[in-house]
């Protein structure tokens, strides 16, 4: 089997948001960040100035969530400049200051596997995780992450040594091509349910994107075009003996898609 170098980062989040993009005036969070957010977080740390692909292994727990109040600001053209309270000109906007709701996960753990495609990138991520060139933050820019633990690990695709359950407590983002597949399995404790059961949250997140020009070549309109991951997120899943799945050293399940 071939195996693969991966960095194991453990993270701990006090309070953070990872925000819906359809959610306005109350920003809800995602249970965990998407793979965009990962991405770029590493790539900040690393300095990267281009794309490096790499793949992706989210999973975590969080004890609680609450409400927070947030400044909001909205812009607009000249019929949001006229000058009175919480309105601000900037040029020809306005600015309109107000207030917001932000919903917050507490406690949040993770447990990522990060696997460049450029094996060569693996001891850059792992000195940038353990040695910040500033304090690293997942989510907003508010959102201090502490990194607990940084390993290099080696990931194959194998049978696990005995039947292997996701970690106690934790949820993860399943691809959807594994989530259908006969080798991931879900679990209910009152009943058994067939293999190609979804129990889970079906979600669709951003992971990568590329500009695009819509407008004229004169007068450009230049905007992301995402490419998106359909995932189930859940936290019952486990594996027979006899199956076959990407694991690490340690037996930790790995969220990641064949090469395709």
């Amino acid at each position: 089997m071939y195996i693969m170098k991966a960095i194991r980062v453990e993270i701990w989040q006090d309070l953070v948001n990872f925000k819906k993009p359809t959610s306005f005036q109350l920003k809800e969070t995602f249970p965990l960040p998407p793979y965009s957010t990962v991405i770029g977080m590493v790539h900040n740390l690393c300095g990267f100035t281009s794309y490096q692909e790499m793949k992706i292994s989210i999973q975590g727990k969080n004890f609680s969530k609450v409400n927070d109040s947030a400044t909001r600001y909205e812009f607009g053209y000249d019929k949001y400049s006229a000058e009175r309270r919480h309105v601000y000109k900037m040029d020809t906007y306005g600015v309109i200051k107000g207030i917001s709701t932000v919903e917050l996960l507490v406690d949040l753990e993770l447990l990522l596997h990060i696997i460049p495609e450029n094996p060569s990138l693996i001891p850059i991520i792992e000195k940038a995780f353990k040695e910040p060139r500033e304090f690293p933050t997942l989510g907003r820019r508010e959102d201090i992450a502490t990194i607990k633990r940084v390993e290099v690990v080696e990931v194959e695709k194998r049978h696990p040594d005995d039947c292997v359950e996701i970690s106690n407590g934790y949820s993860a983002y399943v691809p959807i091509s594994l989530a259908e597949s006969e080798v991931i399995q879900f679990k209910v404790q009152e009943r058994s349910i067939g293999r190609n059961e979804l129990l889970g949250t079906r979600l669709l997140l951003t992971e990568k994107y590329e500009q695009v020009n819509v407008g004229t070549e004169n007068q450009p309109q230049i905007f992301r075009k995402w490419r998106k991951k359909d995932v189930v997120y859940s936290s019952r899943i486990f594996l027979s003996e006899d199956d076959v799945f990407y694991l690490d050293e340690n037996e930790y399940l790995v969220f990641i898609e064949d090469d395709e």
